[in-house]
């Protein structure tokens, strides 16, 4: 029994505990403690097993060498596991460093080239403010930015005329 358990024991403390169940039967409890707070619980899933003195005799051993077995394939493949997913974190933060640095150089790269080329030139003049089409086909000038109405609206309004309705097309 002990022979068996020697690789477990290599890594951790391992807990046995061996209670009388009934007249002819035992059960053994093996029981690996954990080595960190943060260790993933299946590797201290405990194992036990019920049975008479004679079985526990003959079988415990190759029980016992499969648990070990399992144990330590477990514990290498989180291991295994672990190491891939930090890997694969710092490469994760290494790409989005040298994506922050590009984004920060092509920001700092614009406004130097902007300086360095020939000035825009300056918008064209204000075109004069086109004349609004009549439902009738003549046209009238069209309502300054002022709010100012074209002479003849603004006699009839005074008159106490009403306003026409115009179509701009």
């Amino acid at each position: 029994m002990f022979v068996e358990l020697m690789p477990m024991l290599a890594g951790r403390t391992v807990m046995v505990t061996v209670a009388r169940e009934d007249d002819k039967t035992l059960r053994v409890n093996v029981i690996p403690k954990k080595l960190k707070d943060d260790e993933n619980p299946a590797l201290t899933t405990p194992l036990s097993y019920t049975g008479t003195p004679e079985e526990l005799d003959s079988e415990l051993g190759k029980h016992l060498a499969s648990y070990v077995e399992c144990h330590t394939q477990l514990g290498s493949t989180l291991a295994q596991a672990k190491a891939e997913m930090d890997a694969a974190a710092k490469a994760a933060q290494e790409e989005a460093r040298k994506k922050a640095a590009e984004r920060g150089k092509k920001a700092t790269d614009k406004p130097a080239s902007t300086t360095d080329s020939v000035p825009a030139p300056a918008p064209p003049p204000a075109a004069p403010p086109p004349a609004t089409m009549t439902l009738f086909g003549g046209t009238q000038p069209a309502a300054s930015a002022s709010g100012e109405h074209s002479p003849t609206v603004a006699a009839a309004a005074a008159a106490g005329g009403e306003r026409t309705c115009k179509l701009a097309l």
